[in-house]
């Protein structure tokens, strides 16, 4: 009788035990390590691009920075027009970089990314990544956002942190990886504090009423066009200015 109490203890407690796991980012994972971008197609500009925007001389009069993957830099492509409409009179800095996940912004971050600037604010949108080319969990890159968050504050102690929703990505509300996108919105809306990091999930401008998300916005259904970019830029503006004047 003894025994069949303890086996059924221990088979209650296994379900516990799987859930519990799924939450926990195991130690050295990929997402935490920071890390150069390694692919293949990478190899002849990631590093190249890092030395440059290093010995921009913009950075000296940055008073806001654009932080991020391929979302990010676009900005400098699709969004070039929207942005010099928004934010060329605030002298902004863009450190978007095709591909990134969380561990290459955190190698960015370690090898003099935003090191002798005097910022106001970050706008940090980073994470799509991990979830298209690895299918990473929603904790690890969870995780790996808020290593770049905390590295953020001790290099800028003064600057603010708008932490943006990660974007949706697939056509359709069903979508697994636009699911697993929301799955970590869900937990890095927790990470704000409303004093030093802000978070603004404005994902409902990107979409029609039944979740489907546009060719007209988004023709791959993850990067913006211009019309893509003019919505986001819309849709952050007054919380641009509210930050900037704090």
């Amino acid at each position: 009788m003894v025994r069949l109490i303890s086996a059924l203890l221990v088979f209650m407690l296994l379900p516990l035990t799987g859930s519990a796991a799924t939450d926990v980012c195991p130690e050295g994972h990929s997402a935490l390590s920071p890390a150069p971008l390694q692919e293949e197609w990478a190899v002849e500009w990631w590093k190249p691009r890092h030395e440059e925007k290093l010995n921009d001389d913009r950075r000296e009069t940055a008073r806001m920075l654009f932080l991020g993957d391929s979302i990010t830099q676009g900005w400098e492509t699709a969004g070039q027009d929207v942005w010099q409409k928004f934010y060329a009179d605030r002298q902004p800095f863009n450190l978007g970089f095709s591909g990134d996940r969380t561990e290459n912004v955190l190698w960015r971050l370690e090898h003099g990314g935003v090191d002798g600037m005097a910022l106001e604010l970050i706008i940090l949108s980073i994470g799509t990544n991990n979830t298209g080319h690895r299918q990473d969990p929603s904790a690890c890159t969870t995780k790996g956002i808020e290593m770049i968050l905390d590295e953020l504050n001790d290099r800028l102690p003064g600057a603010k942190i708008l932490l943006l929703a990660i974007f949706p990505r697939g056509e359709f509300s069903g979508d697994e990886l636009r699911k697993r996108n929301g799955e970590i919105n869900g937990r890095i809306e927790k990470l704000a504090d409303r004093e030093e990091v802000y978070y603004l999930d404005l994902n409902h401008v990107f979409l029609q009423e039944n979740g489907e998300l546009p060719e007209e916005v988004m023709p791959d259904f993850l990067h913006p066009n211009e019309e893509g970019y003019r919505l986001w830029a819309d849709a952050m503006e007054s919380m641009i200015e509210n930050l900037l004047s704090k």
